[in-house]
């Protein structure tokens, strides 16, 4: 049987192999061969690769799914549960590893249901709270938010990323020396092609 292990994770700084690698001992363990689907978000809302994949289980290139959690897969109950029955009616078999839950038994979908809905809820409340922290701060004359021009605790300084593309240092090695991510310092590297000051040449 020929599986498809999707993982994924919601920021550029945490480590996938952290579900991969249980994931394909599983599918090695049953005898299954498998292709690895991987996809990190930052702050888009879309996930482009599952979404592909999705649509070549709908259409039966893999017999089976291997997740990690089932909060990997979706974002809402409504999409997991939408997806879920989708691929079910396809037949493919669905398994997920940290909840042992295999769906193709009536008690997996009953777990999946209710364990779905208490994930929901609970997002549904730290919305409510957010949102009504925010409310009682703009009540008490609050300003929230960022000042407009300040940056972030976060921001890589870009003097420093442009010393350091001047001596010829890579992306990897500058994130390695200001103790960030990679990611941030691409978006200081985006900054000073915009900016296009200081001397240094950005290809």
């Amino acid at each position: 049987m020929k599986f498809a292990i999707y993982v994924r994770v919601s920021t550029q700084e945490q480590n996938l192999e952290n579900q991969i690698n249980p994931l394909v001992k599983y599918a090695e363990s049953m005898g299954y061969e498998y292709e690895i689907f991987q996809e990190k978000e930052s702050t888009r809302k879309s996930r482009p690769i599952q979404w592909d994949l999705y649509n070549r289980l709908l259409r039966k290139e893999y017999e089976g799914l291997l997740i990690y959690k089932f909060d990997r897969w979706a974002r809402s109950t409504k999409e997991l549960i939408e997806h879920i029955d989708k691929l079910m009616e396809k037949g493919i078999k669905i398994y997920s590893y940290s909840e042992n839950i295999d769906l193709s038994s009536s008690m997996g979908r009953a777990m999946l249901t209710i364990m779905s809905a208490f994930a929901q809820l609970e997002r549904d409340l730290i919305r409510e709270r957010t949102l009504a922290g925010l409310a009682r701060a703009r009540a008490q004359g609050k300003k929230l938010g960022r000042p407009k021009g300040k940056p972030s605790s976060k921001d890589v300084p870009l003097e420093a990323v442009k010393k350091f593309l001047g001596e010829g240092y890579d992306e990897r090695k500058i994130a390695k020396i200001l103790e960030t991510s990679r990611y941030r310092v691409q978006k200081a590297i985006k900054k000073i092609k915009e900016s296009n000051t200081g001397g240094v040449l950005v290809s």
